[in-house]
């Protein structure tokens, strides 16, 4: 049905022509929180989802479906709606709008509304939810007798944006279809399915380095810190100028030879003091040596905007450039440069060694929480995707995850942009139904942060639910504060309270309420055989450790870089060598 052919308005109608506006600019699936006000727009949904136009996802919690409809845009690439009704629904949708806003995801919110005119008067599940997401997302409002070419110029520019968007809908009067058969319901637009190219890049300061500065001199000694979503240039120009990769797990760049495992240990030795430039691509966010490094005015700093257009310069000390820099051109050794040994080799040494060291300190611990996270690496093979939760379990894996092989299409991601444990089942189930072509799809989390989305696992029989396995390190708390100021011992008789915050959460029974597989094991060789497996559906493996030891583990790990430094071991030794800088 052409919108042409469309009555001039009414809730139905209007309806209608927003989802056909929708699915003409991209958009292929839709979640659903069902409730009264949004009754037309659930009815244009359902049909097309029988059609097989769009995929529908119903959820009763409009946090999870918020996140879901995150996940889902995470993973596909395209942008994806979320259908509300009025009132706190649409308030539960805020967290979500915020880490949509910091990564740049396309999360269309279609907030349907009371009209205009009862707002304020105390009219039932009435509230100003206009503008409701503020700064972090910009709403159209469309008043119950809105053009349909209104409502088609609301849904382009929803989609063709960085970032998420509100579509507000007043729908008034009769709220129900003007036929009950349902096939009357849906019918694809006659305007064709728009081109989906990749939005602008959004723009947000102007103190942009001439375009000279974007081509470098190779020889200052140069590090590249590769944060979320910083993507293959970054292992590019490493490659490309010779230089060390600080790479994170979700960074995309954690892949090939330049790539430091240990880099967060290292930056705490005389290396550090030794860094003339540093170049920082994506989103850091997982340690306080990189931070420091990136604030530090000696060196100098240059960050490129990520595609939200902000880049991430929290000393505002950076030159920031729009996009990776080049070099003019590599040298054929970095001898050439440097004295012997080169930069990066000093660097790969130092890593190879304290990784050696590292690893040989945890064959004697099976039961360390970076044990659980090294077996959890190691089964992100090609073609997998791999969502990882925020607070311990990244940096676990920022510290045991050798870097991977480059070109094999691993996908590792996680709601890095304000780094919130919540939402975090619901946006893995997302990334899984969205990145269909991914071989498996594991969700590593820790357990606050599973228990914050329990209500992610509460999916209908009628919806599409996918592969994935969820595993999640289980120390009964927040162990992430036992490492910071006030995890010392003089804070103990608070800590364990209002820090540790311990559950006794009987996860077993959890799953067993959702009609979710569960399997609880202790020793990383179980776990490693049970990841061997593909699950049909979801499933959870538990794994029990304790976070008695996390603080002390810490400090022993920070002892061995700075002892492989100051040891003087052949070979790895006079590559430590400490060098003060020209």
């Amino acid at each position: 049905m052409p919108l042409s052919s469309l009555p001039a308005h009414g809730a139905f109608a209007v309806s209608l022509a927003l989802v056909q506006a929708l699915w003409a600019r991209g958009v292929r699936d839709v979640v659903l929180a069902p409730g009264s006000r949004s009754a037309p727009l659930a009815l244009v949904l359902y049909q097309a989802d029988a059609a097989g136009d769009l995929r529908l996802h119903v959820r009763v919690d409009e946090r999870s479906a918020g996140f879901l409809a995150l996940g889902l845009a995470t993973g596909s690439r395209r942008p994806v709606a979320v259908v509300t009704t009025s009132g706190t629904a649409v308030g539960n949708l805020l967290p979500a709008v915020m880490e949509a806003h910091h990564t740049g995801r396309q999360v269309v919110v279609i907030s349907a509304d009371r009209p205009e005119r009862l707002r304020g008067t105390g009219a039932n599940q009435t509230t100003f939810q206009t503008g409701i997401f503020g700064r972090f997302a910009p709403v159209v409002d469309l008043a119950p007798d809105a053009p349909l070419g209104s409502v088609a110029a609301a849904a382009d520019e929803a989609c063709c944006r960085v970032g998420p968007s509100q579509i507000n809908v007043q729908l008034d009067a009769d709220l129900m279809p003007p036929d009950p058969d349902p096939t009357t319901w849906w019918t694809r637009t006659n305007v064709a399915p728009a081109e989906l190219s990749r939005p602008e890049r959004a723009t947000s300061r102007t103190n942009i380095a001439p375009a000279e500065l974007l081509r470098l001199d190779p020889g200052p000694r140069t590090v590249i810190v590769a944060g979320d979503d910083a993507g293959p240039a970054a292992r590019i120009l490493a490659e490309a100028a010779n230089w060390p990769l600080l790479a994170e797990p979700t960074s995309g760049a954690r892949i090939g030879k330049q790539a430091i495992r240990t880099y967060r240990l290292l930056l705490g030795t005389a290396l550090r003091e030794e860094i003339e430039r540093v170049i920082v691509i994506g989103h850091p966010t997982l340690s306080r040596p990189v931070m420091g490094l990136i604030t530090d005015p000696a060196p100098d700093v240059i960050s490129v905007r990520d595609r939200t257009g902000t880049a991430t310069d929290p000393g505002r000390i950076a030159t920031i450039v729009d996009d990776v820099p080049t070099v003019d051109a590599p040298p054929a050794t970095q001898s050439s440069v440097h004295k012997t040994p080169g930069w990066f080799d000093r660097w790969r040494a130092a890593d190879d060694a304290l990784s050696g060291q590292i690893d040989e300190y945890l064959a004697r611990r099976p039961e360390s929480p970076l044990t659980i996270a090294s077996v959890v690496a190691e089964a992100v093979t090609a073609h997998t995707t791999l969502v990882v939760g925020s607070s311990n379990v990244v940096r676990d894996l920022d510290l045991m995850a050798t870097p991977w092989p480059p070109h094999e299409h691993r996908f590792v991601v996680g709601n890095r942009g304000l780094a919130g444990i919540d939402g975090t089942v619901s946006t893995a189930v997302g990334i899984a139904l969205g990145r269909g072509g991914a071989s498996r799809t594991i969700a590593y989390l820790g357990d606050l942060t599973f228990l914050h989305d329990t209500n992610g696992l509460l999916i209908g029989p009628d919806e599409p639910r996918p592969d994935v396995t969820f595993v999640v390190l289980n120390d009964d708390g927040g162990a992430i504060f036992a490492g910071l100021e006030q995890g010392a011992p003089a804070y103990a008789p608070a800590f364990e309270r209002v820090f540790g915050t311990p559950h006794h959460t009987d996860l077993a029974a959890l799953c067993l309420a959702h009609g979710i597989a569960h399997e609880r094991v202790t020793q990383p060789e179980r776990l490693a055989a049970a990841l061997e497996t593909q699950p049909s559906g979801i499933r959870l493996i538990e794994v029990l450790v304790s976070r008695a030891e996390r603080r002390a583990e810490a400090d022993h790990l920070r002892d061995l870089a700075q002892s492989l430094w100051l040891r003087g071991d052949p070979g790895p030794a006079t590559a430590l060598e400490h060098r003060p800088r020209s």
